[in-house]
């Protein structure tokens, strides 16, 4: 399976109106799958009872996958409990900021409960002990986009506070590192320690969000753990990291899709227990289909492992605001494999005909019969197929990070740049606007990124910063590197508590600037176009400013410059312009990077070119349109032997021309 690209679907024969294994495995064979997920949610079906165990709707998928040459990746149903459960023992669900939560949704437990860590484990083990040794069993997902889930229970409690006790053996040192004088908020003893979720203290809070995600992290090792103990060498242990989920407008989930980085865990963190990383990423389509969220997911999940991946979970159709033009699954499925996936599996193989996710629908419809999104899938799977993972799939080695921080994102949640703008919206921001220009980058984890790979960093929103990560940056830009700060970064420490120094603190010699006032953007401007959410005040010292402030007050002050250090150059961006003006500065720092590249196509967002190396040894470049009109796109790259589609075989040298339909690829190899 290890030369297989996986191709396949979530599949639960539970949930079906009747019985038709057969049938459904007829058509997966058909559509070019070789690969059926099931399990992760049907505990109750596996122990209806405390006890009594029921495996037939596993045993009827094992039995049958073989003869239709399906693999099977088996998750652990630890993430919807059954009604026993929840009777059995009232601390099982959490106790959230807003109370206890009520029995019925799934991802609504205590993940330190002994009756639930018990019961999970055991639920586990028997399922391993029933499927481990199973031909057609590729693999183990543990577990379903886990996260914390807002826990303010009494376990957690008492387990942050042995936690810092363990930091801490003199209490007053504590007080002072959390500020908590401030509103009488100290303590002198351990036991006078009250409920966290009262706190007005921004540091002690977001140490407890770090705290929270820990205890995720860790659930997923211990399974993690258990699997290590059955699993034979060849089959894998992945999970399904879910994003933070944004919603257009209205508060219902069927209007959302994977934004950014997601609050509940510590994807690098949780990463570590796995063999292999894996992904649930949903996105607009229609008229709002751009390509960034999968690219964006891909490039944050491909980096934990440092190595391809698994989209364990992709749309096919589901709700209304989900329904795909024509050719635009291919153009997903196609995206996900240049971002660096080496399997796509959709959700759901059928639309479920009760219950809460009615109209997520799936890859049939409720009559259960193949139709249009069969078929596109269909044609996937056996294009897939036949030009093979060798050829398709890349390994990629971006000369650009984008630095992330799940401790940025918690303080961010203390002190907004603006009510209408979210630490998520800042990434964002800067990361679409790098892929509209066509710069790929890595998405990496701030505190752990090895920098040294890199030939530029990019900072959006990184508040929170260590004096170990100022350090490496200002002798990244020393030794050459390009560095790209942002607005509201590198202002405090790990304890979320800003530093004495000048800002940008520990860098204002790197960059060359200092500030110590912001303000809002009424009547302002940067390059001509209106400015959004906050301006910093920049004062040159040794910068060359790139754009002013154009404002009757604040024009004397400097809003983007550029600094030669060293060896290297460092950008700083005070505010947040129009993208227009983004873009340019984003070229002029990163033009030399861009010359290396050497990529057939020279263009921009709706055309996004991703490039790596296949298992054969050749260069690719993924050419995509992510547009409702033609397009016509020319070769300009250098080299002398030309280029060769290896989806339809035609072959061109610089100067071609190629025209690409709506929603359209193309796949050229450097001959």
């Amino acid at each position: 399976m290890e030369n297989e690209f996986l191709y396949g679907c979530a599949y639960y024969p539970e949930y079906m109106p009747y019985e038709r294994i057969d049938e459904d495995f007829a058509l997966m064979q058909k559509a070019g799958m070789n690969v059926v997920r099931i399990a992760e949610s049907t505990w109750s079906t596996l122990e209806p009872r405390e006890g009594q165990y029921n495996f037939y709707y596993i045993d009827e998928v094992l039995k049958r996958a073989g003869q239709y040459g399906l693999k099977v990746i088996i998750g652990t149903p630890t993430y919807a409990i059954p009604s026993w459960l929840a009777r059995l023992d009232e601390n099982v669900l959490v106790h959230t900021k807003n109370g206890d939560m009520k029995y019925g949704k799934r991802r609504i437990f205590n993940l330190l409960s002994d009756t639930y860590i018990f019961y999970g484990s055991r639920i586990i083990r028997k399922l391993l002990e029933h499927t481990v040794n199973h031909p057609q069993v590729i693999g183990f997902q543990i577990d379903n986009e886990t996260k914390h889930y807002d826990n303010y229970g009494a376990e957690i409690q008492e387990g942050f506070v042995n936690f810092l006790k363990s930091r801490y053996s003199d209490i007053e040192e504590f007080n002072r590192d959390y500020g908590l004088a401030y509103w009488s908020n100290s303590i002198h003893s351990w036991e006078d320690f009250t409920d966290i979720s009262g706190t007005i203290n921004a540091s002690l809070s977001c140490e407890f969000e770090e705290f929270q995600r820990e205890t995720a992290v860790n659930f997923l090792k211990m399974q993690a753990e258990i699997i290590n103990e059955y699993k034979n060498p060849n089959q894998f242990i992945t999970h399904n990291f879910d994003f933070e989920w944004h919603k257009f407008g209205a508060d219902i989930a069927q209007d959302g899709y994977s934004y950014g980085v997601q609050d509940g865990i510590n994807h690098f963190n949780a990463a570590k227990s796995l063999t292999h990383a894996g992904t649930d990423i949903y996105h607009p389509t229609g008229f709002k289909l751009t390509g960034a969220e999968i690219a964006f997911c891909g490039d944050e999940i491909r980096n934990l492992k440092n190595d391809n991946y698994f989209v364990l979970e992709c749309q096919s159709q589901a709700f209304k605001y989900w329904c795909p033009f024509p050719k635009q699954l291919r153009l997903h499925a196609f995206s996900h494999i240049a971002s660096g996936a080496d399997g796509i599996l959709y959700w759901n193989w059928h639309s479920i005909h009760q219950s809460y996710e009615t109209y997520w629908k799936g890859i049939l419809s409720h009559d259960l019969k193949p139709g249009r999104i069969y078929d596109e899938i269909s044609q996937i799977g056996n294009e897939i197929k036949t030009l093979t993972k060798e050829k398709l799939c890349i390994k990629k080695n971006n000369k650009i990070a984008l630095l992330v921080d799940t401790l940025s994102l918690s303080a961010f949640k203390w002190f907004p740049i603006d009510k209408n703008l979210s630490y998520n919206d800042v990434v964002r921001y800067i990361y679409d606007s790098l892929y509209e220009k066509n710069f790929e980058c890595d998405v990496v984890f701030s505190e752990c990124a090895d920098i040294s790979k890199y030939e530029a960093i990019v900072c959006p929103a990184l508040y929170c910063v260590s004096e170990a990560l100022l350090k490496r940056l200002d002798d990244f830009v020393k030794n050459g590197g390009i560095l790209i700060g942002g607005f509201r970064s590198f202002v405090a420490d790990r304890k979320v508590s800003v530093y004495k120094e000048t800002l940008p603190a520990g860098l204002t010699e790197c960059f060359g600037i200092h500030y110590d006032e912001f303000t809002h953007t009424l009547n302002m401007k940067v390059g001509g176009r209106e400015v959004k959410y906050v301006a910093e005040l920049i004062t040159i010292d040794s910068a060359t400013e790139l754009y002013p402030y154009e404002h009757r007050y604040w024009d004397r002050y400097s809003a983007i410059t550029c600094n030669e250090y060293g060896r290297g150059k460092a950008y700083y961006i005070g505010a947040y312009p129009d993208k227009e003006v983004l873009k340019k500065v984003l070229n002029q720092a990163l033009a030399e990077i861009r010359k290396k590249q050497n990529v057939p196509i020279s263009a921009g967002f709706p055309i996004i070119t991703r490039s790596g190396v296949n298992e054969a040894g050749e260069e690719l470049t993924y050419v995509f349109n992510y547009s409702l009109s033609d397009a016509d796109i020319f070769i300009d790259g250098d080299n002398e032997t030309g280029y060769k589609d290896i989806i339809s075989g035609k072959s061109y040298v610089k100067g071609d021309k190629i025209k690409l339909e709506d929603w359209d690829l193309v796949v050229l190899k450097k001959m």
